[in-house]
């Protein structure tokens, strides 16, 4: 089917409305707090090949937006991959390596079911999953891995976390208000296409491009541009079910062109009240149980020295809120990290130094020297003076940002 001749969604007050209205929708994934900027570009789930363009009645992308704005399903199970190629530079196996052994440890000495150590690892490659929800109280998903099987079940304020190839057990609860599921990374079509609505202003161009099957469903094909130049983000192309308004699958292609940088897509889903066994859980015999808060209480015993190296989770603490430079999707925050020097790169840095600088590219402008470091999608460029800009931007146009903040 030809692409339909949609309206072109440029005024903000046309995104507005939808956006006020959005609803909080009910979330798979209980909180992690352990995410990176490249980690909350991913979601669960990749392209599958269209079987057929539906031939559905014209829709203009404003009632597009507003379907998906009015979608109310809150029961569902299904099966979904996520595909994530961010361009990360190879560390000889040190990534893995490294990932390899949060997981053992759980982040800093906890359990491997913690999901703050566990999910991390839908940062990259190609993974299956298994979902189900029952309103926003009752989300459970299963990472499906090589003769084990990772869950993390949420049933009312309590969350479990499970691997089976370890046998350890997470526990926690979550905010009876549910304030905690608020700030979980994007975990499904859905939050993505929330979240990339949520930039539809003057700087974005939104059409309506025909249709698509997606998991045996009729769905319309949503798609998302900047119409700015140096955003690294060519489009993003939603598919929403034409029944419920659901968006089925996310995908999000680079400037630079090739691979999608995101690809996330239900294989199959199902729309029915899903049993209330599956939330149930009761840790194995024999399974290591680990309680929320545990690992804290071991750093605060671990007898770090004063003026020992921050840790990541430190250092992160003390950034604060960034401070934000230019609009739409050249947007670029900046933190400061009070830490004067930088980073140790060139011959000063001896033996790191040059292998920081073999990841990144030297650059020079009226804010100083400081060191790019890219992915497919977001740079980063860190200062001498400390100073941290990111942003799913251009080498050039974060340097020009760099330039006019300085």
């Amino acid at each position: 089917m030809a692409p339909y001749a949609s309206d072109d969604m440029t005024a903000p007050g046309e995104a507005d409305g939808p956006r006020a209205r959005r609803r909080r929708a009910a979330r798979y994934v209980v909180p992690v707090t352990v995410m990176g900027v490249a980690a909350a570009t991913i979601g669960l789930v990749p392209a599958i090949a269209d079987s057929g363009d539906p031939d559905l009645p014209e829709i203009t992308a404003a009632q597009l937006i507003e379907k998906i704005a009015q979608s109310d399903v809150e029961q569902l199970s299904g099966t979904v991959k996520i595909t994530t190629d961010l361009g990360l530079p190879d560390l000889g196996g040190l990534e893995s390596g490294l990932a390899s052994g949060a997981t053992e440890r759980g982040g800093d000495g906890g359990s491997s079911a913690d999901p703050s150590a566990k999910l991390t690892e839908l940062a990259s490659g190609t993974h299956t999953l298994r979902v189900a929800t029952d309103g926003p109280d009752r989300q459970k998903l299963s990472l499906l891995e090589n003769a084990a099987e990772y869950s993390l079940i949420h049933n009312g304020e309590d969350v479990w976390g499970y691997d089976s190839e370890s046998n350890e057990v997470y526990h926690g609860t979550v905010d009876a208000s549910g304030e905690d599921r608020e700030q979980q990374p994007p975990a499904t079509p859905e939050d993505f296409a929330e979240e990339a609505l949520k930039s539809v202003d003057d700087t974005t161009s939104v059409t309506v491009d025909g249709t698509a099957q997606v998991a045996g469903r009729d769905a319309y094909r949503l798609v998302v541009k900047p119409k700015q130049s140096g955003s690294t983000v060519g489009a993003i192309s939603i598919a929403v079910d034409h029944e419920t308004g659901m968006p089925l699958k996310f995908t999000l292609t680079p400037a630079s062109g090739g691979a999608a940088v995101v690809d996330v897509g239900f294989t199959q889903v199902d729309f029915d009240k899903p049993a209330a066994s599956t939330f149930e859980f009761t840790p194995p015999e024999g399974a290591e149980v680990t309680e929320e808060g545990e690992p804290d209480r071991a750093r605060e015993h671990s007898g770090k020295p004063e003026g020992a190296p921050k840790s990541g989770e430190d250092l992160a603490e003390g950034l604060g809120g960034p401070k934000m430079l230019g609009e739409g999707w050249n947007s670029v925050a900046v933190f400061d990290t009070g830490e004067e020097g930088g980073l140790p790169t060139g011959e000063a840095g001896g033996d790191l130094g040059g292998f920081l600088d073999s990841l990144g590219d030297r650059v020079e402008g009226d804010f100083g020297t400081g060191t790019v470091f890219s992915t497919r999608l977001v740079n980063a460029l860190i200062t001498e003076d400390g100073k941290v800009y990111a942003g799913a931007v251009t080498k050039d146009a974060l340097v020009k940002a760099a330039n006019q903040g300085k």
